[in-house]
C-alpha cells in the first residue's frame, strides 16, 4: 500500500531528495468595480485592505503572511466592460492547524479522526471559507470593488476523479471507440511549472535527472514510464496561475503509474499540495 493512501489533509508528504508535498488551499481571485469609478486600480492599496479583512475576526486568518496573497492589475482595462475583472490575485491558505485540535485534556482529538473524516473536515472548511469570500466588497477611498472567489479545478481531487470517470465511461461506449466495451481509466500525471534543479543531480548539473526525479515520484506509486522536458510553453500563458514562472528554468514531467490505484493515489497526494523544496 502507497504511503499517500492513509495521507491526512493536516500532514505533509515527505519525498526523497529533500522534496516534499505540503498541503495548503489555494484561492483565485477577480476584483471588478461596482461604482462608475474609472480610477486606476492600486496593486497595494487593494491587496493590504484584503490582508486585514482576512486577519481579522471573523476570518481571523492571523498567520497569513504577505507572500501568501498576491493581486495584479490586468491589462487594457480601457477596453473592458463595466462588468469585467479590473485586477486577479491568489490566496493562499497555509495554516490547516485547527484540523488537529487539541481537546481539553491535552491529548490530540485527530488522532481519533479517520483520514476520511478529516479530509471531510477539511472540505466543508473550505467550502465555508469560499462562501464567506465570495462576493464580498471593498471599499478603497471611495472606490468599490467586488471580489469573486473560485478554487482552481486542479485543486479539487472530487470534481477531477468525477470529471475523468464521466469522460471515460462515455468513450466506452462512443462509437469513435475502435475498441468499444473495453474500459480505460487514466494511468499518467503531468506536473508543470517545476524548477528543474529540484530534480536534479546535487552539484553535478542544474537539469532535471531522470533518475532523481524517478526516485521522487516512485514514492506516489510504482511507474511504468517517465518523461521531462523544458516547460517552454510557461511564456506563452498569461493567466495568473503560471504568473512568476520563467520558461528555461522550469520542466514538465510526465509519469504514467503501473496501475489505476496507483495514478489515483498520487493525484490524491498532489491534489491540493504545493512542491517543496529543503
Amino acid at each position: 500500500m502507497s504511503a499517500a493512501t492513509a495521507l491526512r489533509p493536516s500532514e505533509p508528504f515527505p519525498l526523497p531528495s529533500g522534496v516534499s508535498l505540503a498541503r495548503r488551499l489555494k484561492l483565485l481571485l477577480s476584483f471588478s468595480r461596482t461604482g462608475l469609478s474609472v480610477s486606476p486600480v492600486d496593486e497595494w492599496q487593494l491587496k493590504s485592505a484584503l490582508l486585514a479583512f482576512l486577519r481579522k475576526p471573523p476570518l481571523s486568518l492571523s498567520l497569513l503572511q504577505d507572500s501568501d496573497l498576491s493581486v495584479s492589475r490586468l491589462p487594457d482595462l480601457q477596453k473592458r466592460r463595466r462588468d469585467d475583472p479590473v485586477a486577479s490575485g491568489i490566496l493562499y491558505v497555509r495554516d490547516l492547524s485547527f484540523l488537529r485540535p487539541s481537546n481539553r485534556a491535552g491529548g490530540d482529538e485527530a488522532e481519533k479522526m479517520t483520514p476520511e473524516q478529516e479530509e471531510n473536515k477539511y472540505s466543508q472548511w473550505r467550502s465555508s471559507l469560499v462562501q464567506k469570500l465570495d462576493g464580498i466588497d471593498l471599499n478603497l477611498k471611495g472606490v468599490m470593488y467586488r471580489m469573486s472567489v473560485e478554487i482552481p479545478a486542479s485543486d479539487d481531487f472530487t470534481a477531477m476523479k468525477k470529471s475523468w470517470e464521466e469522460f471515460y465511461a462515455s468513450e466506452l461506449f462512443s462509437t469513435r471507440n475502435p475498441v468499444r466495451k473495453i474500459a480505460k481509466r487514466p494511468d499518467t500525471i503531468l506536473v508543470r511549472g517545476v524548477p528543474s534543479r529540484w530534480f536534479a543531480e546535487t552539484r553535478i548539473s542544474s537539469k532535471a535527472s531522470t533518475l532523481v526525479t524517478h526516485t521522487i515520484f516512485s514514492a506516489l506509486g510504482k511507474i511504468r514510464t517517465l518523461n521531462i522536458s523544458n516547460d517552454d510553453e510557461l511564456e506563452e500563458k498569461k493567466d495568473e496561475t503560471n504568473k512568476g514562472l520563467i520558461s528555461g528554468l522550469n520542466c514538465k514531467v510526465w509519469v504514467q503509474f503501473e496501475s489505476y490505484d496507483d495514478f489515483h493515489n498520487a493525484m490524491k497526494a498532489l491534489c491540493g499540495r504545493s512542491l517543496e523544496k529543503d
